[in-house]
């Protein structure tokens, strides 16, 4: 079922005819309460609810988009949100609009999965002035550089603070802390073979009190 827009305002621009609070939220809301009714009784019931939004057509913020996310994930169980960049189509009301940057999309994809599975708050991510996420870096790289000032012990840290290191996933994390209660991790190549993005987590992670060596760029 999608929502389209994140708020009434934009989807009046959008889509006048269409309302959002009864009509589009709240049929995703009857949605979701079909299926947990459903699952309560153990009777067959649809596997997930997903949404989808189209990005930069009318001047939206993804601070926007991602609030409205957040309380998808929380009041609704919303499994995943789509995020579909905004091109013209010949003879349509937004013929002269300008095409939206497929790379906003991405990180609006990124910063989805932070908030669903990486713990993060929509209001924690980087979003600039006007309320948009870096194009030149992922959000997790970017909320990294703002906020991770101290490395991060591996061989102690909780899963939750292993999911805010760029580099480490919700998969990698539980492999760590597995591999650990087995030895102490020492070295890059057993983060490596754990599922680490090690370029990225490189700056932000101690290993057994060490930094590990970063490879210098030739440009």
């Amino acid at each position: 079922m999608n929502l389209e827009a994140p708020n009434q305002a934009r989807l009046t621009d959008l889509a006048p005819d269409k309302e959002f609070a009864s009509s589009m939220w709240g049929r995703m809301a009857w949605a979701a309460e079909l299926m947990k009714r459903a699952r309560q009784e153990r009777r067959q019931a649809a596997r997930s609810l997903t949404t989808q939004f189209v990005v930069g057509a009318v001047g939206e913020s993804d601070r926007e988009l991602l609030e409205t996310v957040q309380r998808a994930h929380r009041e609704l169980g919303l499994w995943r949100a789509y995020f579909s960049a905004f091109h013209p189509i010949d003879r349509s009301p937004f013929a002269d609009a300008p095409a939206e940057d497929p790379t906003r999309a991405l990180r609006l994809y990124q910063s989805d999965f932070m908030i669903r599975d990486y713990g993060f708050r929509y209001d924690e991510l980087p979003f600039d002035e006007q309320g948009l996420l870096p194009r030149d870096k992922t959000p997790k790289q970017a909320w990294a550089e703002g906020h991770l000032h101290e490395p991060i012990e591996v061989n102690r840290a909780p899963r939750h603070v292993l999911l805010k290191v760029p580099g480490i996933g919700p998969k990698s994390a539980d492999k760590i802390i597995a591999a650990r209660r087995e030895a102490r991790l020492r070295d890059i190549t057993q983060l490596k073979a754990l599922g680490v993005t090690t370029g990225w987590a490189a700056p932000y992670v101690l290993l057994d009190g060490r930094r590990i060596p970063e490879q210098l760029r030739l440009w």
